[in-house]
């Protein structure tokens, strides 16, 4: 648990760290704060109340869909993003894909091969369940 890291709100106290040299593949649901430092192949979900974080650091590679209210991409991400309060995207981002974004925040250096598309309403930052239909 890191409750004194820079820049980080007290409200996200519970750290989830996928270290340096660390691959995960498959989807990931989390609370809290998620930081990547590793590699992700697979859709990143945050659940919970909405004030969960993700941050792709710099040595971070994402291949897969970033769901997350605060975005922070300092790494590579293959695949689109959404964040429904805000996103940072540092000088060393790398994003191939669509951002979709509240309010978003580029320093220079950083770039995105899709496009940037505005969402004037919050969206889910966890896609709703398929409701599946049992035959009668």
């Amino acid at each position: 648990m890191f409750k004194n890291r820079p820049n980080t709100p007290q409200t996200h106290l519970e750290t989830t760290l996928i270290a340096s040299g660390a691959r995960i593949e498959g989807t990931i649901r989390f609370k809290g704060t998620l930081e990547i430092e590793g590699e992700v192949v697979g859709d990143i979900l945050a659940e919970g109340d909405g004030r969960a974080m993700i941050r792709i650091l710099e040595s971070g590679r994402v291949i897969g869909e970033v769901r997350a209210p605060m975005i922070v991409v300092n790494g590579a991400v293959t695949g689109n993003i959404h964040s429904t309060d805000h996103i940072e995207l540092a000088a060393n981002a790398a994003v191939n894909g669509d951002v979709h974004y509240n309010l978003i925040e580029m320093v220079k250096g950083s770039h995105v091969n899709g496009s940037l598309v505005f969402a004037s309403e919050p969206m889910n930052a966890v896609p709703e369940q398929p409701q599946t239909i049992e035959p009668e």
